[in-house]
Formats: structure tokens, sequence, C-alpha cells
């Protein structure tokens, strides 16, 4: 990749004499040259959103199901009880960690009360929080995994789980980028379950206002953002027109992680993303890529480097349905790490303590975000580009 210098904005230089980093050398070939106390201010500069490694979370919304209801499911599907086990902290603490990318699945309901009484609970007789049922009868869309067997979240609305990353998100206004994907839940699995109703256009405009009843404006990256006046979003991305790092500071993008079917329905007729709150996962040849997910970093690891380099954003997954971190098997974080991938999603920022070996994924050094292996391996000289808060908290 050719090395270039982006234009220097005035509220970069601005921000460098705020930080009494007057004799800064914004122009030097990396962090640590731009000279003491400069690296910040080089960064926002010349790095941008696609020059970004960090580690996330998969299905970060997701709490633990309780013994009872976890033996109901060992006893009908073994494999599948232990690929349900897993849970993570509440999304405030999963930034705090360091994460800057996390999933959500969500499920359309817009008279609201079609998941408000869960089948496996049901069955055993249990009553859930009137709290909860309350909460599950207001119309708009619900966050879970699996409806009637893997549903409790640690965010029960949608709306609820935004306005946990908007309001963290507004007490740490200097973060880097956030990334939330997010999967379009439209079937369940359960014999005699609730059927989840269909993702159409009309669930999708839906989705949107959602989005932008929680978030400003200024506080999420479109697609129409990235794309400008370039022809299409391909374009402009391969074109390297991702906002630079000081621009994407303080900001959400979200992206559909779906089937190419459910993804024509959110593109509709459109020519790229026109409109659209969320980017979409699709392939390398559409004109509306630009985040792309692949899954496999060690199968799908020259395509991934690949696909960096040509300026794409890339999601990637440490782990899968806890088989990893039961064996302790590091390969695949460590090939997902390296791959280039901007977002590396895993199920153990935090080890389980109930298997051997302590596997978890994160950043070296309490790192939230790092520079980029394959894009811009040299130009942090090794300085984080944002360490985690909890990190930063430590005396």
């Amino acid at each position: 990749m050719s090395t270039y210098l982006i234009p220097i904005s005035a509220a970069v230089v601005s921000l460098a004499l705020a930080t009494g980093a007057s004799a800064c050398t914004l122009a030097a070939p990396d962090a640590k040259a731009a000279g003491p106390g400069c690296a910040r201010a080089w960064m926002d500069a010349n790095l941008k959103l696609n020059d970004l490694l960090t580690v996330g979370t998969h299905n970060s919304y997701k709490a633990a199901i309780p013994p009872a209801e976890m033996a109901i499911i060992a006893k009908t599907s073994p494999k599948a009880a232990l690929a349900l086990d897993y849970s993570h902290h509440p999304l405030a603490e999963q930034l705090d960690a360091g994460a800057r990318q996390l999933e959500l699945d969500v499920v359309y309901d817009p008279d609201g009360g079609r998941y408000a009484h869960p089948l496996l609970p049901a069955r055993l007789g249990e009553k859930l929080d009137p709290a909860y049922v309350a909460e599950m009868q207001k119309p708009g869309f619900k966050v879970m995994h699996v409806p009637d067997i893997d549903f409790r979240s640690v965010c029960t609305t949608f709306v609820d789980c935004l306005t946990q990353i908007r309001t963290w998100s507004r007490a740490h206004p200097d973060h880097a980028p956030i990334l939330i994907t997010i999967n379009a839940k439209d079937d369940n699995p359960t014999p005699g379950g609730v059927k989840p109703l269909l993702f159409t256009p009309e669930a999708y405009d839906a989705f949107d206002a959602e989005v932008r009843s929680v978030f400003a404006p200024g506080e999420l990256i479109t697609p129409d953002d990235v794309q400008g006046r370039a022809p299409t979003l391909r374009d402009a991305v391969l074109h390297d027109a991702w906002p630079t790092l000081a621009k994407a500071r303080g900001k959400v993008l979200i992206v559909l992680d779906e089937t190419p079917e459910k993804v024509a329905v959110y593109r509709g007729g459109r020519h790229s993303l026109e409109g659209r709150v969320m980017f979409i996962s699709t392939d390398e040849a559409s004109p509306a890529a630009a985040i792309l997910i692949l899954n496999d970093p060690i199968k799908d690891g020259p395509r991934i480097a690949a696909d960096v380099r040509a300026g794409y954003v890339v999601r990637t997954r440490a782990d899968a349905d806890t088989v990893e971190a039961r064996k302790d098997d590091t390969a695949p974080r460590d090939a997902a790490l390296a791959s280039g991938a901007q977002a590396v999603s895993t199920d153990y920022m935090t080890p389980d303590p109930r298997f051997p070996g302590g596997y978890r994924v994160r950043l070296p050094d309490g790192a939230a975000v790092v520079c980029n292996p394959v894009r811009a391996a040299v130009k942090c000289a090794g300085t984080p580009v944002q360490l985690s808060s909890t990190t930063e908290a430590r005396p």
C-alpha cells in the first residue's frame, strides 16, 4: 500500500495546540517521530477508521441461562447446551474493558407482547419478573438470542441497548469508533415456540427509525457519510474515504450481518445504501460493499488481508460455540488478531473460570485499540491508539 499524507484539519491542529503539542510534527512518518506528547494528535490526523484494530464481543447482550433451564436443553441436545453456555457482562462494562465492537440480535415486535411469555420457563412453572414481562409488552424491537429458550439479555429492548451504548459514548466522547453488528432474527428452532415476524422493508424502516430515535446524526457514521460524492459506497471505500480517527471519535457505525436475501430487502432498489442507517455484509463486488463479515480467520486469512489492504473494514471471530475456550485453543484467536481484520469478535474478553487454561481474547497491555497490523503496522510505533477505561483507571 502506498503511503501518502492525509490533509490535516483545523480541528486536529487545534487539538495539538490545546494539548500542549504545538511542536508536533503531524507530517511525521509515525506517531513516535511526531514529537513528545504528540502521539494522540498524530494518530487523529494520520489514521483512518480502517487503520485500527479492536477486540469486541459476539452476542454482546447475552445473559446466562439458569441451571434448571440449561438442564432441559442439555437433555434434548447436549451439543446445543454446550454452544449456549456463555454470557456477557453489561454493555458498559464491556466498553470499559476495551470492546469497540458489539453485536445485537433483534426480533421484530411492532405490537409488543410477542415474546413476553417464553416457552421454556413456562413449562418449568417458573414465573418471570413482572418488570421483564411489562417491558416485553411494549411495541418495538427486542434483543435476544433464541426465542423461548435463550432469551435473557442484559438489555431487553433494542432501544434500551442503544441507549446504554449512547450513555457510555457520551460519557467517553473521545472513544474510538464503536462498530455494532446486527443479526435480524426471523426464525425459531424451538418446537411449539413463538413464530418470529419476517423483516420486511417496513420492519427495516422501523429499525432505522429506532436507531435515529437514540443517536443524533452527529453520533452516527452512516453509509452516506462515507460515500459522499462517490458514485457508489464501494468506490468511496476503495478510494480511502473512511473518516479520520479525529472525525470518527465518539461515534458508532452499524452493520447488518445477514443472509444475502435479508440484506437485499434492507437495501431495496438503492444503488448503494442511500438514506439507510446500516452498512450491510456483502461481497467485494457489490456497489454497497464497505464492511465484510468473514468469520473464519484461518480459512479466510488471505482474503481478509487482501480486503483490508484494499480499504474494506472486516469483522472476524476468534472463537465460536465455546469450542476454543473449552480446549484453550488459541490458533483461531492468534490468526484473527494477525489477519488485519479491524474487529475481532469473541465470547471471552473475560476468561470463564470453569475452563482450564484461562482462554481469553484481549489486546496487549490493556489496549482497547491499536494500529492495524496489515494497514498500519509501524505507524503507531508501539503506542496504543486507545487504552481501555479499566486500564486508564489503574493507579
